[in-house]
């Protein structure tokens, strides 16, 4: 396209620790000419005085739709009934049918609808014509009704795990069906969406991988380990990444006598069970809980690290992988969901089946005694980043998508 693109994103929570990869495609999209305006649904996940430099730069420029409050709402609602009367009751309607008019669900898809006014009279206001959302979550329920309502275009990307295991209730069919495309991270992404839709909506959807900056995660000296082999595991908390199943990997390697000492990086609803289970297991000194890290400190931890391990159970495809691998730390991972795109076992990483204990163990373990497999790891891990996973390429295919769909409108 000859003229700027301009766009509006929709996110949930922005800027947020474990979302820095929108972060990083909003600010890779301005470097190459786009013209990005953000709506965030809730304010960002720590105070500002918390934040990056660049994070609180951008939660200063963003529009936050809770923090609008009742009176935002209410001016929204004014607006848009004198000015689209029709379209509001049908947004309404549409709406609470996607709800299937039941109960609870009535409540929620209210205020999406109430939420979905507001982004279209910000977007009118800000002159801007196409809304992008992450995520198959509540933030594109709100952008597919927006886009019932208002001449405005609509897209999304697609991560996994949420929005295909709980795809009726995400109404996933329905989003795809809704917008103009859908980018996926992943062909194991793609796949899924393609097994919950009809053929005719598979032209919609488009792969661009997420990435990472090779020169901010540059190739890290050979670390030979000390003493004590340091275990490095970055996420939230959450039952999904598969903490639970590494401590008692751990406390398997431990009781052989080896020495190891896991830092769990990440907060999150997890984190009482994991330290009852730490202490059940008397592995007090063999762990660290750090809680949720900023982008600009966890360098440090992953400096400290001979070893990632992410034993996760269903999720997208996590970035702090790549991120690792592009340091140069051997990584462990599982078998699932798009990481196998990622890591070839025995290539790139070491997978094991999820929730395998004992092949967990048995991973960490040939880490330790295995410095040459190390090396080659760590030379085969980068290299795959750098071919297939580097930022400014992801975020050029990112933008070539945005280009192409949009100049076809």
């Amino acid at each position: 396209m000859s003229e700027t693109v301009r766009l509006a994103y929709l996110i949930s929570r922005y800027p947020a620790i474990s979302h820095t990869f929108i972060l990083r495609e909003v600010l890779g999209l301005r470097q190459l000419g786009f013209d990005i305006c953000i709506a965030s649904v809730n304010p960002p996940d720590r105070p500002l005085e918390q934040l990056t430099a660049t994070e609180r730069t951008e939660a200063e420029a963003a529009w936050f739709i809770k923090p609008s409050g009742v009176t935002g709402a209410a001016l929204a609602l004014i607006q848009a009934a004198f000015h689209r009367p029709r379209r509001l009751a049908s947004g309404l309607w549409f709406a609470l049918s996607l709800g299937g008019f039941d109960g609870k669900k009535l409540l929620y898809q209210f205020a999406y609808w109430v939420e979905a006014v507001m982004v279209g009279q910000w977007m009118q206001r800000e002159h801007l014509h196409h809304l992008h959302v992450h995520f198959a979550t509540p933030a594109s329920m709100v952008g597919l009704i927006a886009k019932h309502m208002f001449p405005i275009g609509f897209s999304f990307t697609v991560h996994g795990y949420d929005e295909f295991y709980a795809s009726a209730y995400y109404r996933l069919k329905e989003k795809v069906a809704g917008a103009d495309f859908v980018v996926c991270i992943s062909h194991f992404a793609r796949s899924q969406v393609m097994l919950m839709t009809p053929y005719e909506d598979w032209r919609k959807l488009d792969i661009c991988r997420l990435g990472v900056d090779p020169t901010s995660f540059a190739l890290r000296p050979e670390k030979t380990p000390g003493d004590v082999f340091e275990l490095l595991c970055v996420g939230r908390l959450v039952a999904a990444k598969g903490q639970h199943t590494l401590l008692d990997a751990l406390a398997i390697v431990l009781a052989k006598g080896r020495k190891v000492r896991l830092t769990l990086v990440g907060g999150g609803p997890d984190r009482d069970s994991l330290e009852a289970h730490v202490a059940k297991k008397n592995l007090g000194d063999a762990v660290c809980f750090t809680g949720a890290i900023n982008q600009d400190d966890i360098q440090a931890y992953y400096a400290r690290a001979d070893a990632f391990v992410l034993p996760s159970f269903a999720e997208g495809l996590p970035v702090v992988l790549m991120e690792a691998m592009a340091l140069g730390i051997p990584c462990i991972s599982t078998y699932i969901t798009g990481v196998p795109e990622l890591i070839q076992n025995g290539v790139q990483g070491l997978l094991v089946t999820p929730s395998d204990t004992e092949g967990l163990a048995a991973a960490i373990e040939r880490l330790m005694d295995d410095p040459e497999l190390c090396r080659r790891l760590v030379k085969a891990g980068r290299a795959k980043v750098l071919a297939d996973y580097e930022l400014n390429g992801s975020i050029a295919r990112l933008a070539q998508v945005f280009t192409r769909r949009l100049s076809a409108d």
